[in-house]
């Protein structure tokens, strides 16, 4: 017998046996004018009044069953998106660059919501970190980069308690490293500029395996800055951008980093905007008309691939810019809003499945002069985009995501140059390329500058990343390593 049937005849069965089964059913379905009637005169015939009553419960029952079933089976990008966000704020973690899933939210709670003039107090300081512009990865008492020590890539553990470290293990070559490494478990990867991706050991550094994008994928860059992606870790997988034509994405078994699949991307599936090769954006996870991808922004433009198979699903090529495509691509369920400097502009695009064919639609395209990101990343919060605008800028902009529409502008940036931004406790925090912090309110309404400090060292261009995990906010600058305590008193 069908479910709903069964569910049914086990719900008519208990209001016709007796009074005493009514409390037993749901207010809603007590209310019912089947089940008064039943309850009232148990004696009516089954044809007359049970039956009507039966396929009412029938029915019902369908529907609820039905209802599950498609709650179940519906994709949702942000649910899972919060609840790791959760996970990993709980253990004072941050386990990949831009966090869990590559939104750049952080759940921490209970942090300084103004700033004094000095800026937070600083918890430590220390060196020994090499050359580059790596932010960090945090996970069980360890944080971890990248830097350049005696001309190579080298991936280094250190204590989140003083900022000690622990380990380094050289494993690639190539200029300053940009990439933040990812940590799953016992594993830490990471990848140099040259296009090495190295995996090692959690606790002991040990090399455990090691692969090139340019020798074993064909791999290239789209423009001369390397390659700068963190990896994503996607269960027992690694998805990685080589940038190849025959291997534009590639999966890769996490532990031993033998390829599963590779997807073939070359020109003539791309378009012409842009560059070929990969670009400086990491993969992030969408369900987008309800399958699931890994979704990039690489030398041509945005791109879907298929988590299955590796087939490439659809592409967007109209945000490419020819010199570096650098932001990460913001999901939201069907969505894909994508941005990038130099001019180009930013675009909200609709994933749509006809048949076996994909096809990104375009909502809207804003003008560079409109809106860019130039690098240092967006946060989608609800409806709404936060972001530094402008090339070589980072003035703060509030965007509708489904419009396109200003919320605001700020008018004036509070610090110079570019600006990279994460989220927390219903804040903002913008780093400025001039070595300026500024934390800013998440409200859409209006803008509402909390407080700005200077960092305590300025080695250059301000750009790796912010942190924020244990109530610490983690700022790399070079060689140096800074930890604020933010945590609200």
């Amino acid at each position: 017998m069908p479910r709903p049937l069964i569910l049914g005849w086990i719900t008519w069965r208990l209001a016709a046996y007796n009074a005493w089964s009514l409390p037993l059913l749901p207010a809603w379905l007590r209310r019912s004018p089947h089940f008064s009637t039943i309850t009232m005169d148990t004696s009516m015939s089954f044809k007359s009044h049970l039956l009507p009553g039966f396929l009412f419960c029938s029915v019902l029952s369908a529907g609820v069953a039905a209802f599950i079933s498609a709650q179940a089976a519906a994709p949702s990008a942000a649910k899972p998106s919060l609840d790791l966000a959760k996970v990993e704020a709980q253990k004072g973690d941050w386990t990949r660059w831009r966090g869990p899933t590559g939104d750049g939210i952080s759940a921490e709670k209970g942090l300084l919501k103004t700033w004094p003039k000095e800026g937070p107090p600083l918890a430590w300081q220390t060196k020994g970190f090499g050359e580059g512009f790596s932010s960090v990865a945090v996970a069980g008492g360890k944080f971890f980069t990248l830097g350049r020590k005696n001309g190579k890539t080298t991936i280094i553990a250190a204590s989140t308690k003083d900022g000690s470290v622990l380990w380094s293990t050289p494993f690639g070559d190539g200029e300053k490293p940009n990439c933040t490494p990812t940590v799953d478990g016992k594993l830490v990867f990471g990848v140099s500029c040259g296009g090495d991706l190295g995996c090692c050991d959690v606790n002991s550094g040990e090399l455990i395996w090691s692969k090139s994008f340019s020798r074993d994928f064909g791999g290239r860059m789209h423009s001369s800055w390397g390659f700068s992606e963190s990896p994503l870790v996607d269960g027992d997988l690694l998805i990685v951008t080589p940038g190849g034509d025959k291997a534009m994405l590639a999966a890769l078994d996490k532990k031993t980093g033998k390829v599963v699949w590779q997807t073939e991307a070359s020109r003539d599936q791309l378009g012409r905007d842009g560059g070929d090769g990969a670009a400086y954006a990491s993969i992030v996870v969408s369900h987008a008309a309800g399958v699931k991808q890994y979704v990039t922004l690489v030398g041509r433009g945005l791109i879907g691939v298929d988590a299955d198979s590796g087939k490439l699903l659809w592409n967007y090529s109209p945000v490419a810019n020819g010199t570096a495509n650098i932001p990460t691509p913001i999901i939201s369920g069907d969505y894909v809003f994508g941005s990038s400097g130099y001019g180009k502009g930013s675009a909200l695009v609709k994933i749509v499945k006809s048949g076996d064919k994909f096809d990104a639609e375009e909502e809207y395209f804003l003008d560079g002069n409109k809106l860019q990101n130039h690098h240092g990343g967006m946060i989608r919060l609800g409806n709404y985009i936060y972001l530094g605008h402008g090339h070589n800028d980072g003035n703060p902009v509030c965007i509708d995501m489904t419009t396109g529409k200003d919320a605001w502008r700020a008018g004036q940036s509070p610090g110079g140059a570019s600006a990279a931004v994460a989220y927390a406790d219903g804040h903002l925090y913008f780093r400025y390329e001039n070595a300026t912090m500024a934390l800013i309110e998440a409200n859409p309404k209006e803008y509402k500058l909390k407080g700005t400090f200077k960092i305590k060292t300025h080695n250059g261009q301000s750009w790796p990343h912010p942190v924020i995990a244990g109530g610490k906010l983690y700022l790399r600058d070079q060689n140096d390593m800074l930890c604020y305590d933010i945590k609200s008193k």
